[in-house]
């Protein structure tokens, strides 16, 4: 949907971009031939240029706006999940893993990829409101 938005948007501008062109030129077409008594027309021309400037950068700076606040919708609910899938992990986490963890966030160092065996006895369930098929 984003795609569509930019391309229409391109679409858009290179229109916006043509139609100031074409104002430009009569525009200089206009005062190479134009008299004292045009100065009327000359102001108009210039103000439909500068209309037409502003629309296109008005347009350009809303459209930057919604994909801004799309983005910043994504984040929060990565973010809202995020601490939902740690909150889950820290009930799972045994006192010794937590410690160990507690341990490596103060020290700095990265943790490492190979985990102490988990307790034996039954496998935790993830809650039904957790999706499986993400992950950190």
């Amino acid at each position: 949907m984003r795609d569509k938005g930019l391309a229409g948007a391109r679409g858009v501008r290179r229109r916006d971009a043509m139609t100031l062109k074409v104002l430009f030129w009569e525009l200089e077409n206009h005062l190479k031939s134009s008299s004292g008594a045009s100065v009327v027309a000359i102001d108009n021309k210039i103000e439909q240029a500068m209309d037409l400037v502003k629309s296109h950068l008005m347009y350009a700076v809303r459209e930057e706006v919604e994909v801004l606040k799309e983005q910043i919708k994504e984040l929060i609910e990565r973010n809202t999940q995020l601490e939902q899938e740690n909150k889950l992990l820290k009930t799972l986490a045994s006192p010794e893993q937590m410690a160990q963890f507690q341990a490596q966030v103060q020290t700095g160092s990265p943790t490492s990829n190979t985990q102490p065996p988990l307790p034996a006895g039954p496998t935790p369930v993830l809650p039904s409101t957790q999706n499986s098929g993400t992950s950190a």
